[in-house]
């Protein structure tokens, strides 16, 4: 139904200016609300961070994170139960054009699809909104993340980086996982899918939503595969090629569009508002907010994605972050985007 066009950077440069500017704003805001989770990384110590578990490939066109993806374009359609918690205008008309990436996680653009690297997978979203407002949205095929603030991913990052083949035990790593049993437990639960198509994906920093009515509710998102899920044992994973998921998502879309639905999760007394690492309990009510559908590829690849960034923090009309690792994110994705411009 749509065909987006990207905006060229130079273009483009006012809005995201404004947008930086507003993310600086809100995390002041948020770092004086919640002053004992505000994080002590900067958004540049935190793209360093990552540089050092990873390596710096922004001369390639490389991202900091999530390196290797598929970029397609597509629709969302608004579920008419979104107003009953947010008044945020792209729930209140008709369908919108989306452009969304399926990625790997390591920030190595050639990463093997196959690698233990590669999980968890991501997805990220822009909807592209009438007034301009676009809604960004990023999430991961796991129930929590691997730990609890900006300030121990960016440690863990480095705890990666400087850990050597020949480095003395106890290494970095090791280390850092004596002191955060969380992390080795994620590390392994990591799930493989069998299609970026076929996982379910997680938003796990929660967002405060306002409905018309002035009535606020704390939400995490969830996008439902329409295809099912279906995971990878080790064995399979190893048998597969280093570029399975890529060309099976783009042989998949050829044939028909691939379907998501949006939820969000709404939070109870007691659950973690601050802490990605903390699932929230399945049994909490779930409020359907759309329905993606990923159709095609961009025609000029190559410019839509160096065009394109997600800025997951930003407040829009009754949405507002409500955990400071969201925004600080917000901060510091516009510096890796400038790296590989």
């Amino acid at each position: 139904m749509f065909r987006l066009s990207v905006i060229p950077f130079r273009a483009s440069q006012r809005r995201f200016s404004l947008y930086c500017a507003a993310a600086l704003t809100t995390l002041v805001a948020v770092s004086q609300t919640h002053a004992q989770s505000a994080p002590k990384e900067t958004p540049l110590s935190s793209v360093e961070a990552l540089h050092t578990a990873f390596g710096d490939h922004h001369a390639e066109g490389g991202r900091a994170i999530h390196a290797k993806g598929v970029i397609f374009e597509g629709t969302f359609t608004p579920a008419p139960e979104a107003r009953s918690i947010v008044k945020t205008p792209i729930f209140t008309g008709g369908p919108l054009p989306i452009i969304a990436r399926f990625s790997l996680f390591a920030g190595v653009p050639d990463v093997p699809d196959n690698n233990d690297a590669a999980s968890p997978a991501g997805f990220s979203i822009k909807i592209k909104a009438v007034d301009g407002d676009d809604f960004d949205l990023q999430c991961i095929n796991h129930r929590d993340f691997a730990v609890a603030t900006s300030d121990d991913f960016a440690a863990l990052m480095r705890a990666l980086g400087t850990t050597k083949p020949d480095s003395p035990h106890p290494n970095p790593v090791e280390q850092f996982l004596a002191t955060h049993p969380h992390t080795k437990e994620f590390l392994g639960s990591r799930t493989y899918p069998a299609s970026y198509a076929e996982a379910k994906y997680l938003g796990l920093n929660s967002v405060q939503f306002t409905n018309a009515h002035g009535k606020s509710v704390y939400v995490r998102y969830q996008f439902v595969p329409r295809a099912g899920e279906h995971y990878l044992t080790p064995e399979e994973r190893k048998a597969k090629s280093g570029s399975y998921l890529q060309d099976e998502i783009v042989q998949r879309a050829a044939k028909g569009p691939i379907v998501f639905d949006w939820y969000a999760q709404i939070a109870e007394k007691g659950d973690a508002i601050e802490d990605p690492s903390i699932a929230w309990p399945d049994t909490r009510k779930l409020v359907k907010l759309g329905t993606f559908s990923v159709e095609r590829q961009p025609s000029d690849l190559k410019t839509a994605d160096r065009t394109l960034v997600f800025l997951v923090g930003q407040p829009h009309p009754g949405v507002e972050p409500a955990d400071p690792m969201l925004v600080l994110r917000n901060t510091a994705d516009p510096i890796g985007f400038g790296e590989r411009q």
